[in-house]
């Protein structure tokens, strides 16, 4: 097999938060990065947790406050540099006195108040729930607090499109099969999983950022012994029409100390989860259980008025978190702190491995992990990212977007637009270049989804099948009907074997 000339400074396995979080960090310092994932971007837990940019309410009982303070400062950074894909949230808290005591409440959530300083979001406060509350009437009062929403494969997407301005080689659907290493670089082996070709690429260091995989990697590609242990806890969800209309997001305390969110979702949907179950096995084939979905149920209509039943799920999705190893006595108490591995030698480049972490804190990692190796490439940048907006973030109020485009284009149907600014932000107007009517958008595919967009994601966000677009760059498979999914695939599967990518 021939090896790339190119020599890279850094290579990264796997295109999770993590994975695409380096990228961005090391090339916009500067760095030669090439990233590769074996399926697509946010294929795997990224694209299934329960899509919040929170400081981890819960994690003060475990006693993580160093954990939460460094969640709640990374939370007002993204939301000041993601504006379209994160925005504010608030949740009540129904008060279930038997369950926890109000002064431990409001303990919590004055040390969250407090922890950090905020700038976008309101603090805590005691509520009375009135008549308009869509919660059963015994729930009288409560708490309310503010943490942030984040369209989480979004976030992924766009720290590779981050890495890839700044001159790095995204490669979804390139799985490493081989890493070896001649004392000086590292030779990495890749599998094209469409063409079934081969390539091998070399580099000076190597980032194992595979997530629930980053264990396998170091037996199935290294032929080395894991330096550290991982636990697999599966978190599971479940969407239904929504439960209410009002703005707010639940937190809701159940019977096994274990909490559940119900957030709006998309528009016309509630998002209910999540599960804490250790997992065993494939983290590929991860699926939601029949026990997990009763219990998801039980806990929302324990709450609400308005009652569901399993008839009612339009989507679930289950991921698996790839925690350090603690020896906790249950899932929910496993720390979500991260842990860098950083292993060097006279005899081997460097190799970093990533273990556990959080999507909050993923920026925070990605500086650490690209710090932990910088004095192996003499001048390198200070971290960017701080202030750096990711891809189409460069605004401030999305409110104001959304009005000035709508005087640009008149003619493009309102949930269109709002969906376009709280996915692409400015990068909507790159959609749009040249569209002067509806007319001009293309093939209809669904009235929310047209030509343009598909284009462009094909184009820009490396799709290379009609669920990467449905399911991940967007959550229009909630919208289409089978038979526009089976009319979409067909034409994206066009699209690619005209780009040569099949």
């Amino acid at each position: 097999m021939n090896i790339d000339e190119q020599l890279w400074d850094l290579i990264v396995i796997g295109g999770g938060i993590n994975g695409a979080g380096i990228a961005a960090d090391a090339a916009s310092r500067g760095l030669k990065v090439l990233l590769c994932e074996k399926n697509d971007l946010a294929s795997a837990t990224s694209s299934n947790s329960s899509k919040l940019i929170h400081g981890g309410l819960r994690y003060l009982e475990h006693y993580e406050f160093k954990l939460v303070r460094k969640a709640l400062k990374e939370r007002e950074v993204l939301l000041e540099n993601a504006p379209h894909i994160m925005w504010p949230l608030r949740f009540y808290l129904p008060h279930r006195p038997h369950l926890r005591p109000a002064w431990m409440i409001r303990i919590g959530l004055f040390l969250y108040d407090h922890l950090s300083q905020r700038k976008r979001l309101a603090g805590s406060k005691f509520v009375h729930f009135g008549a308009d509350s869509p919660l059963k009437p015994f729930f009288k009062k409560g708490f309310e607090y503010s943490d942030g929403w984040v369209d989480d494969s979004r976030l992924v997407v766009l720290n590779a499109q981050q890495a890839h301005i700044h001159g790095a080689e995204i490669l979804p659907r390139h799985k490493c099969i081989k890493a070896r290493h001649d004392g000086q670089h590292w030779f990495v082996e890749l599998e094209n999983q469409i063409k079934q070709s081969l390539r091998c690429v070399k580099s000076k260091v190597v980032v194992n950022a595979a997530g629930p995989w980053v264990e396998d990697l170091f037996i199935e590609s290294f032929d080395k012994k894991p330096p550290r242990k991982i636990r697999l806890v599966k978190g599971s969800h479940i969407v239904v029409p929504k439960l209410h209309d009002q703005s707010q997001a639940y937190i809701l305390q159940n019977q096994d100390k274990r909490i559940v969110f119900v957030l709006p979702f998309e528009d016309d949907f509630s998002l209910i989860g999540t599960t804490d179950v250790d997992y065993q096995g494939d983290p590929g084939d991860v699926e939601i259980e029949q026990s997990e979905i009763d219990y998801l149920i039980k806990i929302s209509n324990e709450h609400f008025i308005h009652q569901i039943s399993e008839q009612d799920i339009v989507h679930c999705f289950s991921g698996v978190r790839p925690l350090m190893d603690d020896e906790s006595d249950d899932a929910q108490s496993v720390t979500r702190d991260y842990t860098l591995h950083l292993e060097d030698s006279v005899n081997m480049p460097p190799l970093l491995s990533v273990f556990g972490g959080k999507i909050t804190t993923y920026r925070k990692l990605a500086e650490a992990a690209v710090d932990k190796i910088a004095g192996f490439f003499g001048q390198i940048k200070p971290c960017q990212t701080r202030a750096l907006p990711l891809p189409g973030g460069n605004f401030s109020d999305p409110k104001t977007l959304l009005e000035t485009l709508q005087s640009e284009y008149p003619w493009l149907p309102a949930v269109i637009l709002k969906r376009y600014v709280r996915s692409y932000g400015q990068l909507s107007r790159q959609i749009l270049a040249g569209c002067q009517s509806i007319d001009d958008m293309g093939i209809a595919f669904n009235p929310v989804l047209y030509q343009v967009e598909v284009d462009y994601l094909i184009e820009h966000e490396w799709v290379s099948c009609a669920e990467d677009l449905l399911w991940r760059r967007t959550k229009t498979g909630l919208l289409l009907n089978a038979g526009e999914v089976v009319y979409l695939r067909g034409y994206v599967l066009q699209k690619l074997i005209n780009k040569q990518y099949y």
